[in-house]
């Protein structure tokens, strides 16, 4: 499995965040969906949970018409924290959406823009999640040289320059918002 140190926290400005982003990093590289907008590659997604019995399964919908399942695992904790994943694509998202849902069940749905900036080893994503507002999330890459805490300064040193309080800190996935809220997104 791959792991990064994550961070996760509400935005309580959205356009300082974006500018600060900018200054910081340059364009995501790699595979893009979307249209570039300033330095940033933005990013339609659509994530379906699955019921599993530890971590978090989830079919992330793009609006090019593929997508990638992925199996992450990382505590429900505000802070930076590891989480270790597995990706997959797939050119067939309805299919795959479907027998998972057979076998498993959907938690629920969540739909979001991004926008997508690297900082060195972290990708900076500025989300607007639907149903719940303006986050910030970042995901320090790690090496196989690093140690989790390496992460984590990295990750705290990032947020101090992007301006993110421990106030502002969440923890969990947004799914769980959405169904703190009574919403599952479907």
């Amino acid at each position: 499995m791959r792991r990064n140190v994550e961070v996760k926290a509400r935005l309580r400005a959205p356009a300082a965040a974006r500018g600060a982003a900018e200054r910081l990093g340059g364009p995501a590289r790699g595979q893009v969906q979307g249209q570039a907008r300033g330095q940033a590659q933005v990013l339609g997604q659509a994530d379906t949970f699955f019921r599993v019995p530890r971590g978090r399964l989830k079919l992330r919908r793009t609006p090019d018409g593929r997508g990638e399942l992925i199996f992450y695992e990382r505590p429900d904790a505000a802070g930076p924290k590891l989480s270790c994943f597995s990706v997959t694509p797939t050119d067939d998202p309805d299919g795959l959406e479907a027998v998972l849902a057979q076998a498993l069940g959907v938690l629920g749905v969540v739909r979001k823009e991004r926008l997508l900036y690297l900082v060195g080893q972290t990708r900076v994503h500025l989300d607007s999640v639907e149903g719940l507002g303006d986050f910030l999330e970042l995901e320090v890459v790690l090496t196989e040289e690093q140690t989790v805490e390496d992460g984590e300064r990295v990750a705290r040193q990032l947020m101090k320059e992007l301006g993110i309080e421990e106030e502002d800190l969440i923890s969990g996935a947004y799914l769980d918002l959405l169904l703190a809220k009574g919403e599952s997104g479907s």
